[in-house]
Order: structure tokens, then C-alpha cells, then sequence
């Protein structure tokens, strides 16, 4: 049974990754132009000779369908193909790009968590949680670029606290950060809060109570594990926020990082940065919904793996 289940989430797992990878090979090839010509650049004098020699030689004069096997053929092996501008391969440079990205993520997550928390944890009174909520509902509909653009306003170019742009130091990490941050703070704010207020009212908190247990003991031990599983639910969410929120974001304060290769990429119509972006990301999240999974049995053994978790991701 349990094998079962194992075979069955590993099997759910490449169906996305292949789905996602179909996805990118066909929305990409319908673009219009010529990959021959962006890889030649504008200005290049080439004759109609060398460039059938390149569209031979990068497979491009095969059928569609052949092209799309021998993609798949490749992403089994591990190989995402060959940067059209950068002449590198697509995993060396994701790989050259990806610690900046992750620093970004990791540093926007805790940043989230902590304001989620408190906002949730530390607030009380209808009238105070009532002003909460007013800020997070702001924060979620306030799009990234302009959280960053009022951000470096006041705190870069006013009050000079931090760097204009670049990634040097954790200076250069506040702004981008924060900017990231916030909506994600807001939703998962909303949702914990929201879980502790059920959890408050279910018969285990009632029993806490009469043993003794304050405010802060019922939070901490009991109320906000039982919270902390519909956040969980956001894991899909929270990671395209917080991939989504980088492509903006590291092109708001120049920051390298797999956003910014992403949108040159698309900008260049370099197809196999695009694609390898694109398949690395849907990796990414079957990945963190395999850990929700796991993370839901962990806090509380008597919850089987649900499948909204799945459903968060899409």
C-alpha cells in the first residue's frame, strides 16, 4: 500500500514535469522568428547557406515532432541543450544564476513568516486584528514592481539607507527582499489567523484552557501547529510568489538571478534558457509539494498526505 502510494506520487510528479516541458516546447516554437537569426544577432551578414548549416547542426530542420522526441530525449538525460546568446549550456548557467535567486527566496520567506506570525500571533482585539487585516489586504493587491518602486523611493533614494541596485552585502538583499515579502505576509497572515481562531474554538483548546494553559502556552503548543496546516496548503502559492515576484523584482533593482535570465531569455527568444527556466521551475514545485506532504504527517500523524497541496501548486 504504501509502495503504492510512493509509485503513484513519483508518477504524478513526471507528469507535471513532462507537462510542463510539452507546454514550453509548443507555446515556444509558435513564436514568430527565426532562433537562427536572434543567435546571429541583427547586424550579422550571414549567408542563407550558414544558416541552414546552424538549423542542421542545432536539429531545427527537423520535423516538429521529431525536435520535441529529441527534446525529451535530452531532458531524461539531464541535458537542457545549449544557450543560444550565451553559448553555455542552460544548466551552467541556471546554475550560475540560481544562488542569487535562492538568497532572494529564502531571505523573502523568513521575512514573510516573521510578519505573518506576528500579525497573527501577537495581535489581539477585534479592533487591532481588524487594522491587521486593512494592511494585509493592501499588501496582497499591491503588485511587486510597485511595492519596489515606493520602497527604493523612501528608503534608497530618500533616506539613502540602502543600495539603489545590485546584490553586494545583505543591504543589497533588504529591499528586494521585503518587496517579495509582503503580499506572501498578507495571505499566509490572513490564513494563520483565520486557523487559530477555529483551532481556539475546537474542544482540545477547551481542555488546554481548563489545565492552566495562558494565551501564549495555547498558541505556541497547542493552537498554532492545527493553524499552520492550511499554510501549508499555500506551499504552491508561496513558491510562485516567490519565483514570480523575482523576475520583477530582480529586474526593479537590477539584481542577478534566474528572473533576469528568464526575461532576456524571452526577450532574445533564446529557446533552450526559456524552456530549462521553465522545467527547472516545475521541478522546483513538485518537489516542495512532495515535502508539504511530508510536513502534514510530521505535524499531525493522524492527517493522510491530502491532495490540496497538489491542487494549491496549479
Amino acid at each position: 500500500m504504501v509502495l503504492r502510494r510512493i509509485l503513484a506520487r513519483v508518477a504524478g510528479m513526471l507528469v507535471v514535469v513532462w507537462g510542463a516541458a510539452t507546454a514550453a516546447f509548443l507555446v515556444l516554437k509558435l513564436v514568430p522568428g527565426d532562433p537562427v537569426d536572434v543567435m546571429l544577432g541583427v547586424s550579422a551578414q550571414a549567408s542563407p547557406e550558414l544558416k541552414q548549416s546552424i538549423r542542421v547542426d542545432l536539429g531545427l530542420d527537423q520535423p516538429l515532432i521529431a525536435q520535441y522526441l529529441s527534446y525529451l530525449g535530452r531532458l531524461v538525460r539531464g541535458d537542457f541543450g545549449t544557450s543560444y546568446q550565451l553559448r553555455l549550456r542552460v544548466t551552467e548557467v541556471i546554475g550560475q544564476q540560481l544562488g542569487y535567486t535562492l538568497q532572494l527566496a529564502a531571505a523573502s520567506l523568513a521575512i514573510a513568516v516573521v510578519i505573518a506570525l506576528v500579525g497573527a500571533v501577537l495581535v489581539h482585539g477585534r479592533g487591532a486584528r481588524g487594522a491587521v487585516s486593512v494592511l494585509e489586504l493592501l499588501a496582497i493587491s499591491s503588485p511587486p514592481f510597485w511595492i519596489g518602486l515606493v520602497l527604493l523611493s523612501v528608503f534608497a533614494f530618500g533616506l539613502g539607507w540602502f543600495p539603489v541596485a545590485g546584490a553586494d552585502g545583505i543591504q543589497g538583499l533588504v529591499l528586494p527582499a521585503v518587496t517579495i515579502a509582503l503580499p506572501v505576509a498578507g495571505i499566509l497572515g490572513q490564513v494563520v489567523r483565520t486557523g487559530l481562531e477555529d483551532a481556539e474554538a475546537q474542544p482540545f483548546a477547551t481542555t488546554a484552557r481548563a489545565r492552566g494553559a495562558g494565551p501564549s502556552r495555547l498558541v505556541l503548543r497547542h493552537t498554532l501547529r492545527h493553524a499552520s496546516i492550511p499554510a501549508l496548503t499555500l506551499a504552491g502559492y508561496i513558491v510562485g510568489s516567490l519565483l514570480g515576484g523575482a523576475v520583477v523584482v530582480e529586474s526593479v533593482f537590477a539584481r542577478p538571478g534566474l528572473g533576469r535570465v528568464a526575461l532576456a531569455a524571452i526577450t532574445n527568444r533564446d529557446l533552450p534558457v526559456v524552456m530549462g527556466v521553465i522545467v527547472f521551475t516545475a521541478i522546483v514545485f513538485v518537489l516542495v509539494n512532495l515535502l508539504v506532504d511530508l510536513a502534514y504527517r510530521a505535524i499531525d500523524p493522524r492527517i493522510a498526505p491530502p491532495t490540496t497541496a497538489i491542487r494549491g501548486a496549479r
